[in-house]
């Protein structure tokens, strides 16, 4: 069962293998025959037995039974066992195996040991191998070394401190004094170890800098040296002298000047030099150029530095190599913010990168171009933008869209250009257009009424070129239904071009096309059979010639629909085609939508207050994004019409409400009422059947009810048409009544609850229950100045459950002279058996302090809403 006679033997046997099968026989005989030999003594064969052991590990054969046998080579007094012997020891241990405490002796004694070599190949051993114990243990015997006379030694001995400190930051203050003699040292190998190690301390802790800053100048020095020095055969590459230890010295460089002035004015001088001469036509010259940029834009350096170094990433822009350009694009990312005129006078260049056939360039030039628009160069960018989106991969359009249009809300130089620039975004990447856009969009329309016929005829004239795009579709069907009479008056448009009439059966034609037409889906069919119910009280109202043929189409495609397997469709349309039949009410809740309220958007203002702009159409026209959520039909919101957290939806969170959304199921989240102005949709659509118009002010709910058809649910349940309207082949049901509700005083058999008592103002709440309607709770608040001074700016807010619906009328003053009352009235419609539970936020100035107190009040009777 012997084995080869040496290594090359064994590998001449493996090689010589036709099949796996025949390799693995013949490694599983030569491992039997070593694991034999091992128990002989003789050096020599050891030598022989870990030498093929060690071929066989690095096929991927297990050899770790050869472990001891490597530590006893490196006890050898012969330097080619030691040399074996430590190449096994790192190949076949790790730092988390126990026989690694067995080396450390070892180590120690070779540390010491008379021959250099010897020495590295200890100390080579130490840095691979090394545990957080062993560090400790040899920590000492590394500080020694890195003392040496031998630059051999030093060298390593600096290294090996390397892995101590990764292993042990708390061993760092050993090596800093040794560290500060490397920087001086001329041996560009110990220099390079030397600044490798240091600047891996700067790092750890930026404390350790502040040592370090006062060898600035050393660092400088011998950067200087190797830019102007001459041609050295040992250090030279391609060129330029020693590469590496350049770079190196640079990143130290950029930790020790980062925050501190002095040094970094020290530093001014000779990243300028190395920026001047440094060859860029070779790939290690760019290497030290990106480097000297790096190093520039980090420190504190002089605004002419800055620049230069900005130039030089254009530079790289040019280049043919890829992987230069591409750092020179993600660099150019990071300082945009830093100088962007600087990084604007490489525009062009960046914009030739967007036809770069490498989609990492393309990417990174897109998110570059996003940074570098602003008022002055809007038009130009966007237009390159909005070239770059017609070619473009789907999977960028979607950002681009997003990107675009939001540059184009933040400097759009008038409201024209930035419908314009929606519209073309709309026509070129309308499947790739978030909900955001489409809202904003719709917003933009609704607060811009010189362009309502402008935006209707040009989203009239698009739909019908192109019914692939669903955003298009859905904006243009939405602006349709909601300003169809603008757009069949007719106006003018100031660019010269020819603007068609359009006749209310074209917009009945088009928008049957639209049913029918196979890209479209269940949200575009919902926004169409509201469109044409809007269409009919439109055309009503403009009595157009064919008003009656064409109120009959209505009512026809409408009733196709009825059947629908659609459930949401299905319930549209029933609810469209019973309502034709209520004149009075369909006027009601088929008006014009109030305009929503101007919001922020995802990154900024809305560009409301922007000029209208001619009515010229700009040939330079991109896209835009106003940003903000236009949910479906189905969810039943319009654009959102809150700045960040408001007191709604603070309030909202009370109850565990999410959004206050009219859904499939009614009300899903706490109605809020603030002084009487109401947030809840539902008390918008129950107003429309009211008998006696409500006084209140309209409330911002209106921007939450469905997109097209405010104040109709979207689903069953307390949203339901069915619940509010009653047809008249049927028994009338009992509808909720907003009323307009005077404050008067309660009977004297009423109880009063006291709610609130503070700072002299007393809150007392009266309810009363109204006896032909169960679960309405009329509560009249009564607000009692009991102090010698008058209170004013009375502020009451209420939330109640989600299961509960609230009203609240003016508060009859929000002034309260001293020693009197004032009231508000407020109802709440509960199912049987709730408890009515009240969370309360009161405001108030008094004394020139302004008091702002929350409170919860339940001391309601229980049976206050009737039993279940």
């Amino acid at each position: 069962m012997s084995g080869h006679y040496n290594l090359k033997a064994l590998i001449k046997a493996i090689r010589s293998c036709k099949t796996l099968a025949d390799e693995r026989a013949v490694i599983q005989k030569e491992s039997a025959a070593v694991r034999t030999s091992f128990k002989e003594e003789d050096s020599f064969t050891r030598y022989n037995n870990i030498a093929k052991l060690l071929y066989i590990h690095m096929l991927g054969y297990p050899a770790h039974f050869g472990q001891i046998e490597c530590l006893k080579l490196v006890a050898s007094p012969r330097f080619a066992d030691k040399r074996l012997g430590y190449l096994g020891i790192m190949l076949l241990l790790d730092e988390n195996q126990e026989v690694l405490t067995l080396v450390t002796n070892s180590l120690k004694n070779d540390m010491n040991h008379s021959n250099m070599y010897a020495v590295g190949l200890a100390l080579c051993t130490f840095a691979n191998i090394s545990s957080e114990e062993m560090s400790r243990d040899l920590a000492n015997e590394i500080e020694k070394l890195l003392g040496s006379s031998n630059t051999y030694i030093r060298k390593k001995a600096a290294l090996c401190a390397l892995r101590i400190i990764r292993r042990v930051p708390d061993l760092m203050d050993h090596f800093i004094t040794k560290a500060k003699m490397l920087i001086q040292d001329r041996n560009h190998g110990v220099l390079l170890a030397g600044i490798t190690l240091i600047t891996e301390m700067c790092e750890i802790d930026e404390k350790v800098c502040d040592e370090f800053r006062k060898a600035t100048g050393y660092l400088v020095k011998h950067l200087k040296n190797l830019v102007t020095t001459g041609y050295s055969a040992e250090h030279d590459v391609l060129g330029i002298t020693d590469p590496f230890l350049q770079v190196k010295i640079l990143r130290l460089l950029r930790l020790l000047g980062r925050g501190d002035p002095a040094s970094s004015e020290i530093m001014n001088d000779i990243l300028a030099q190395v920026a001047t001469n440094t060859d860029s036509t070779k790939n290690v010259g760019n290497s030290i150029l990106y480097e000297t940029v790096l190093t520039v834009l980090e420190i504190e350096a002089d605004s002419g530095l800055r620049v230069m170094a900005i130039n030089i990433l254009g530079k790289f822009l040019s280049n043919r190599d890829n992987n230069i350009r591409y750092v020179a694009l993600n660099t150019l990312n990071k300082v945009v913010s830093i100088d962007t005129n600087a990084v604007q006078r490489h525009r062009n260049t960046i914009l030739d990168c967007l036809r770069d056939g490498d989609i990492s360039i393309r990417r990174r030039a897109l998110e570059l171009s996003y940074a570098l628009v602003n008022e002055g160069n809007v038009r130009v960018m966007i237009r390159e933008l909005l070239s770059f989106l017609e070619v473009a991969d789907n999977e960028f359009k979607l950002g681009m869209t997003t990107q675009i249009c939001l540059a184009a809300e933040r400097f759009a130089p008038n409201k024209r250009w930035q419908i314009d620039t929606v519209l073309r975004v709309l026509k070129l990447a309308g499947n790739y257009v978030r909900e955001e856009i489409l809202a904003a969009f719709i917003r933009l329309t609704c607060h811009t009424p010189e362009l309502q016929f402008y935006t209707a005829q040009r989203l009239y004239a698009a739909l019908s070129n192109d019914l692939s795009q669903e955003s298009l579709t859905l904006a243009a069907v939405w602006i349709i239904g909601e300003f169809g009479d603008v757009l069949l008056q007719g106006g003018t448009i100031d660019d010269g071009e020819e603007v068609k009439q359009v006749t209310d059966t074209d917009l009945i034609d088009l928008l049957n096309l639209v049913l029918s037409s196979p890209y479209t889906n269940t949200l575009i069919r919902q926004f169409v059979l509201t469109a044409l119910s809007k269409l009919s009280v439109r055309f009503k109202e403009l009595s157009t010639p064919q008003q009656s043929h064409n109120q009959d189409r209505i009512a026809e495609i409408l009733a196709g629909f009825s059947s629908n397997l659609e459930l949401e469709i299905q319930q549209r349309a029933v609810e469209f085609s019973n309502l034709f039949g209520l004149n009075d009410v369909k006027l009601g809740v088929l008006e014009r939508m109030p305009p929503p309220e101007i919001r922020a958007t995802i990154m900024g203002t809305v560009s409301e207050r922007k000029p209208v702009g001619s009515t010229r159409t700009d040939k330079d026209t991109v896209v835009d994004l106003i940003g903000d959520d236009l949910t479906s039909p189905t969810n039943g919101n319009l654009p959102s019409s809150s700045s960040g957290p408001s007191t709604q939806d603070l309030l909202a969170d009370i109850f565990g409400g999410g959004s206050s959304d009219l859904g499939g199921g009614g009300i899903t989240s706490p109605t809020i009422q603030q002084n009487g102005k109401s947030t809840s949709a539902a008390a918008d659509i129950m107003s429309l059947f009211d008998s006696t118009p409500t006084p209140t002010a309209p409330s911002t709910s209106a921007s939450r009810s469905p997109a097209i058809s405010p104040g109709l649910s979207s689903g069953g349940g307390a949203g339901s048409l069915f619940d509010l309207v009653t047809p008249s082949n049927s028994t009338p049901q009992p509808v909720v009544q907003q009323q307009q509700i005077q404050p008067q005083p309660p009977k004297s058999n009423l109880q009063s609850y006291t709610a609130y008592e503070k700072n002299g103002l007393k809150i007392t709440l009266t309810p009363k229950v109204a006896p032909t309607q169960p679960g309405l709770i009329q509560i009249l608040a009564r607000f009692q100045n009991t102090t010698g001074e008058i209170i004013g700016g009375v502020n009451f807010q209420v939330a109640v459950p989600k299961t509960q619906q609230l009203q609240m009328q003016a508060m009859s003053s929000s002034d309260i002279s001293a020693g009197s009352t004032e009231t508000q009235q407020m109802r709440i419609h509960a199912p049987a058996g709730a408890a009515i539970r009240l969370r309360m936020r009161i405001s108030y100035n008094q004394s020139g302090q302004n008091v702002t107190d929350q409170q919860d009040f339940s001391g309601f009777p229980a049976d206050l809403t009737g039993s279940k």
